[in-house]
């Protein structure tokens, strides 16, 4: 009996240092935070709204700023959902102005599809959008 509590044990802890070690994974990816966006093409892109709304483009230098395209605010804090090498979702709050998540998922390094939603300036908002590199800016 004593050998299988010893081996009891020692599944135990193994198991215990596993579930330590998925823990400690999030934050170490955290260094390299959002890295799907940084890699996408650098240039004018062009938002097409699926609603109907008037196209937008935008200069794309970090990626990250598709992130907030209804919160033009410098000063939001964001919090990083999910964080793939081909998909990541940003929770950000803009104080005194509302919040937004934010889902970007890459299909081509300069394709993207874009779902948001959230409070801007006292009102919701909701869009899903397609983003692709059309220029330079």
């Amino acid at each position: 009996m004593t050998n299988g509590k010893v081996s009891l044990t020692r599944k135990a802890a193994a198991l215990l240092g596993a579930g330590a070690l998925g823990f400690a994974l999030p934050a170490l990816a955290q260094s390299d935070s959002l890295a799907m966006l940084s890699e996408l093409a650098k240039g004018e892109w062009t938002v097409k709204y699926r609603d109907g709304s008037p196209a937008r483009k935008i200069c794309v230098k970090s990626g990250q700023e598709l992130i907030q395209l209804r919160h033009t605010d410098n000063g939001c804090n964001r919090f990083v959902v999910e964080d793939d090498t081909s998909k990541v979702a940003v929770h950000y709050t803009c104080a005194g102005n509302g919040y937004g998540r934010t889902s970007i998922r890459r299909e081509t390094g300069s394709l993207v599809q874009i779902e948001s939603q959230g409070i801007a300036a006292g009102k919701p908002f909701q869009f899903a959008a397609e983003a692709r590199r059309t220029g330079s800016c």
